[in-house]
């Protein structure tokens, strides 16, 4: 193999189809998390998380229409508390972490019977060597009962979503005394309950900025791992769904995809191949969906500006625990009640996150200008992409798998190169591409689009 700081030319024998040619994928595969990141999930405290939910609990309703100005009960009461409680924990950064209140004016619309101001408490952690590229992961702090519209009764809203704020908060206060080399932002959410504003305006601010956001993430309804409902409990076990067909889709873009199968290759599905070649607290089960029937989360609002995004939660939900009133019907009791959660659970659901967060944060970004030669009929693969400028980039790896695979089922190292041709034809196979940094971290593979 020759390679340069350009180019590289591969050659694969013609047994290719029928014959493994490389070592599996899978280099990260299993591995167990060691150094800095080790000590990042010993650091992730189960009395903390509870402490968390039950102080969120505690205001009686976040519904996005009550008091915004009552210093005890209400969804003014909880965002100044999460306003402050960030604050401390960047005390202790060094500076590394900013803390803002990012409020706009809802107008009226369907569940916004009137012009209502929506907070997002937003906590950044600069990265130390690339800040420009940054990874988000959002709880929403607002709650709700069975009437939306309803800001008067109670709603506790312990698993929908105090257990998700908490999980951002608690990697908050145990990363704000790292140096990521990437940015992270832990973002506390309003108005999701009510369409999902405060995350949309969250998204959109960053699009405007053109921030380059490689992965959100959002964690909503992370409670716990048994669904009280007689059902045998799944305590190491977490969902998230990934989208295929990227959401913000345009026309041609389809008609591309369409012409050469591109359905399992979006951003989103390679952030979920990632996720899933990680040793982590939990079992990730990747679910091939943007999200659940009849619901939606956070992480749409990153989709639809065309950001790579996922959503965490739980295994299996119990639906009398959400979107309730709190009352005992037939026997049955209703309401999203922090006694129906379980704090090692969402414990281990932030550890989860912490895993991914800083794994994508200490790896090189994903290969950007991913291109597939198309210009002429060959049965070699020529690939193209951007040199990444981190600088302990060590080089890339091309990826590929049968088109009946779900995974990533081979890899070759090319070097610290822009353009490789394989001799392994293009309609046979899906190629990726992915960085490598010198200490072997990976990062998501970047599947690539046909060259004009």
């Amino acid at each position: 193999m020759a390679t340069s700081s350009r180019r590289a030319f591969l050659t694969v024998s013609a047994a290719a189809a029928a014959a493994p040619l490389v070592a599996p994928s899978g280099a990260r595969a299993g591995a167990v998390p060691q150094g800095e990141l080790k000590a990042i999930l010993r650091e992730i405290e189960p009395e903390r998380v509870e402490a968390i939910v039950r102080k969120l609990v505690s205001f009686g309703t976040r519904h996005t229409l009550s008091s915004q100005d009552d210093p005890v009960r209400g969804i003014g009461a909880a965002r100044d508390w999460i306003f402050a409680e960030l604050q401390r924990y960047a005390a202790a950064s060094g500076g590394r972490m900013t803390v803002e209140l990012q409020s706009f004016v809802q107008p009226v619309s369907p569940r916004i019977p009137a012009p209502t101001t929506i907070t997002n408490v937003v906590a950044t952690l600069r990265g130390s060597v690339t800040p420009e590229r940054i990874y988000v992961v959002t709880g929403h702090y607002d709650s709700r009962v069975t009437d939306v519209m309803d800001a008067v009764k109670d709603a506790p809203g312990a698993d929908d979503d105090a257990s998700g704020v908490a999980v951002i908060m608690e990697l908050a206060r145990v990363l704000a005394t790292r140096r990521p080399e990437a940015t992270i932002v832990f973002a506390a959410v309003a108005g999701e309950e009510q369409g999902l504003y405060g995350s949309d305006h969250l998204a959109q601010s960053y699009k405007d900025q053109g921030a380059d956001i490689q992965a959100m993430f959002s964690n909503d309804i992370v409670g716990t791992g048994d669904a009280h409902d007689g059902t045998r409990p799944a305590n190491r076990s977490v969902r998230l769904f990934v989208e295929g067909v990227p959401t913000s889709e345009t026309a041609a873009e389809a008609t591309t995809r369409k012409s050469v199968g591109g359905e399992n290759d979006g951003p989103s599905r390679q952030l979920g191949r990632f996720v899933a070649d990680l040793r982590t607290d939990l079992d990730v089960r990747l679910i091939w969906r943007r999200d659940r029937y009849l619901r939606g989360s956070d992480h749409i609002s990153f989709l639809l500006r065309g950001y790579p995004a996922a959503r965490f939660t739980e295994p299996r939900e119990n639906f009398a625990h959400e979107h309730q009133d709190v009352r005992v019907e037939n026997g049955v009791q209703y309401g999203d009640l922090v006694e129906f959660c379980d704090f090692g659970y969402i414990a281990r659901v932030a550890r989860t996150n912490a895993s991914v967060l800083w794994s994508l944060a200490q790896a090189p970004g994903t290969p950007k200008g991913l291109v597939i030669d198309t210009t002429q009929l060959t049965n070699a693969t020529t690939l193209r992409w951007q040199l990444g400028a981190e600088p302990d980039l060590a080089g890339y790896e091309v990826v590929w798998r049968e088109t009946t695979a779900a995974d990533w089922q081979h890899s070759r190292a090319v070097g610290k190169v822009s353009e490789v041709t394989i001799d392994l034809s293009k309609d046979n196979v899906f190629f990726g591409v992915r960085a490598v940094d010198a200490d072997g971290h990976r990062s998501p593979a970047a599947a690539p689009r046909p060259s004009s």
